[in-house]
């Protein structure tokens, strides 16, 4: 697929995998996890960025246990129309962009947020667009946490593939977020590897 391909594609989904869908889903351990990290690296008065935030549901965890400087990008614009349903006091508190990382991220200042996060996210970025995790990077200002599949499935990731195809339909590019960032010039502090997705968390320096 071409970069313009994937990004349609998630900006137009409905159904599985669309905003609602994890609406309905609600937050979860990976809402939890993401929590301590912040709170423990952060701080509860950090001003958090999530990339590929949807409707919202890892920011409403954060938001229900006090961090209340929040804030997100998604591609998809029913997702905070779906957040006004389903979590209403984020969408009134928290700030939200519309637009592709690639064209959002850029527009925002160096070290902007404290903390930085993407949930099965950047693994969806095309190998055209990889310039964008120096973007990730660049606006924040310590604490970054990546929560990506690579390969940890027994279907995922098999051989070393660089990339498979979910519900054989959009890919997923398998990366070594330790490496990605690590040349980017930010040092991991957390690897847990779960069944399905692998968190890192980073201070960045």
């Amino acid at each position: 697929m071409e970069p313009d391909e994937v990004r349609r594609d998630w900006a137009e989904r409905e159904g599985d995998y669309s905003p609602r869908y994890y609406a309905e889903k609600g937050p979860d351990g990976t809402s939890e996890a993401l929590r301590s990290a912040i709170e423990f690296y952060a701080g509860d008065d950090a001003a958090v960025l999530e990339i590929g935030c949807g409707s919202g549901r890892h920011l409403e965890h954060l938001r229900r246990n006090g961090v209340d400087d929040l804030a997100g990008v998604d591609i998809n614009d029913e997702s905070f129309g779906v957040m006004g349903e389903y979590f209403p006091d984020l969408a009134a508190t928290g700030t939200f962009h519309t637009g592709a990382i690639e064209d959002v991220l850029p527009e925002f200042a160096d070290d902007e947020f404290d903390a930085v996060y993407s949930v099965e996210t950047l693994q969806h970025v095309h190998p055209e667009d990889t310039w964008v995790f120096e973007e990730v990077v660049r606006v924040c200002s310590d604490l970054l946490v990546t929560v990506e599949n690579e390969g940890n499935g027994a279907r995922r990731g098999r051989e070393g593939a660089e990339v498979s195809y979910v519900d054989d339909e959009f890919p997923l590019y398998h990366r070594n977020w330790k490496e990605v960032f690590s040349e980017l010039g930010a040092v991991q502090v957390v690897k847990e590897p779960s069944d399905r997705d692998t968190l890192r968390a980073f201070r960045v320096v």
